[in-house]
């Protein structure tokens, strides 16, 4: 990957600062699925630490890939409330599966953007009745504050071209059509529903432009 260097005026006195993705590091990672690749990023422009995990020969084309966002309530502690933790454990499935492929987590992105105060902020809103863009907006709060140039910059680092992204959001597959990387298919990525998450996923389906068709046939939960 080449490196964006931003340099600030020499009358300033201040040093040249990098920006962009730098690659720091490359790890092998067990798991209960498999046997990964950790390759861990520093996002210059952010200050956050991300990381990809890279499972078998990836090759340029067609790679299936996965761009999580952070979840500690659902990737951590198996929270009900979103389909997160299971979205994460099936994706890492998948790759193995298929024999190669990425999942790159996305750190910064708790809570659609909004950092983990804010989500459990709105999720106590929500408990009240509100849904989930409703609770956002009830605390000045961005619907969705995510943004996944990093992570189209990782999968240039890690030579890849186009994917097939394991997402059910449109706007992924947008963002990264936007920042250079193709995405040939765009894979389903369906978590069977429960009681508590139900009307959660109605919302992203109704209001976000999720594709989950799987919900229709759950009807008869509240």
């Amino acid at each position: 990957m080449t490196e964006k260097i931003g340099v600030l005026g020499k009358k300033s006195g201040q040093r040249t600062q990098r920006s962009g993705v730098e690659r720091v590091v490359n790890a092998p990672l067990p798991t209960v699925y498999g046997e990964f690749r950790a390759v861990g990023y520093l996002d210059h422009d952010r200050g956050d630490e991300q990381v990809a995990l890279v499972y078998g020969e990836i090759g340029t084309d067609d790679v299936l890939t996965r761009l999580h966002s952070e979840c500690l309530t659902g990737d951590a502690f198996g929270s009900q409330h979103c389909e997160c933790g299971d979205q994460l454990a099936s994706a890492l499935r998948a790759v193995v599966a298929e024999g190669s492929g990425i999942v790159v987590y996305l750190r910064g992105h708790e809570g659609r953007g909004i950092g983990l105060l804010g989500k459990l902020r709105a999720m106590a809103l929500q408990a009240e009745g509100l849904d989930t863009v409703e609770a956002n907006l009830a605390l000045g709060l961005p619907v969705d504050a995510r943004d996944y140039g990093v992570a189209a910059e990782i999968l240039h680092d890690l030579g890849v071209n186009s994917v097939r992204l394991m997402s059910n959001n449109p706007r992924k597959r947008e963002a990264l059509v936007r920042h250079g990387i193709q995405v040939a298919e765009q894979v389903p990525l369906l978590i069977p529903p429960c009681e508590n998450n139900i009307t959660y996923l109605r919302t992203k389906r109704e209001r976000l432009d999720h594709h989950l068709p799987h919900l229709d046939a759950v009807a008869h939960l509240s």
